[in-house]
């Protein structure tokens, strides 16, 4: 009887083939789950995490310093009117020459006491400030009147009027001129 039964029994080498064939139908994977709990401080790289993975709230407040962040990677902040260029200037001499500005096209003496400036980006939404001043850090004589406006010829100026002392005869005066959008 067991002569019968042992014929029915597989050879080792049937068990391995068989085992084998097992194994690769269903596949073989292994699985390793890694926690919070199981990472010690300071072991995590930057290879290890993958783009964007990481939040505000996997960070300890004030934790990460200037070196740690790529600047040029971040946005502009939407309530920086002044970083973001919504700030120009020109500072203008009395021959209509720009002396010093931000985003500022290019400036005219249209004729005496009567200027244009022309700056990078439409300004007609634009708050306008003016003042007379000199150039360098010289005083400038007092009562000399200045006026503002947008530029009709063209969306992007800002035409600037300045008077004399008292406001009687009209004159070449350097002016500061603001524009914040």
């Amino acid at each position: 009887m067991t002569r019968k039964l042992r014929r029915f029994l597989p050879s080792p080498s049937m068990v391995v083939a068989l085992t084998a064939l097992f194994v690769a139908l269903s596949g073989s994977a292994y699985a390793l789950v890694i926690t919070g709990k199981s990472i010690r401080n300071n072991t995590i790289r930057t290879v290890d995490v993958r783009n964007g993975t990481l939040q505000s709230r996997d960070h300890d407040r004030n934790s990460l310093g200037g070196g740690a962040i790529k600047e040029s990677a971040l946005g502009t902040v939407p309530t920086a009117g002044i970083a973001g260029g919504g700030f120009r200037q020109a500072v203008v001499n009395t021959a209509g020459g720009l002396a010093r500005g931000r985003n500022v096209t290019s400036v005219a003496r249209t004729s005496a006491g009567r200027y244009q400036v022309i700056f990078d980006v439409d300004v007609r939404s634009c708050a306008y400030y003016a003042t007379i001043g000199d150039t360098s850090a010289s005083p400038l004589g007092g009562g000399s009147q200045i006026t503002t406006a947008s530029l009709s010829s063209d969306v992007r100026g800002v035409a600037v009027r300045t008077w004399g002392p008292n406001g009687q005869a009209t004159g070449d005066r350097p002016f500061h001129l603001i524009v914040s959008c």
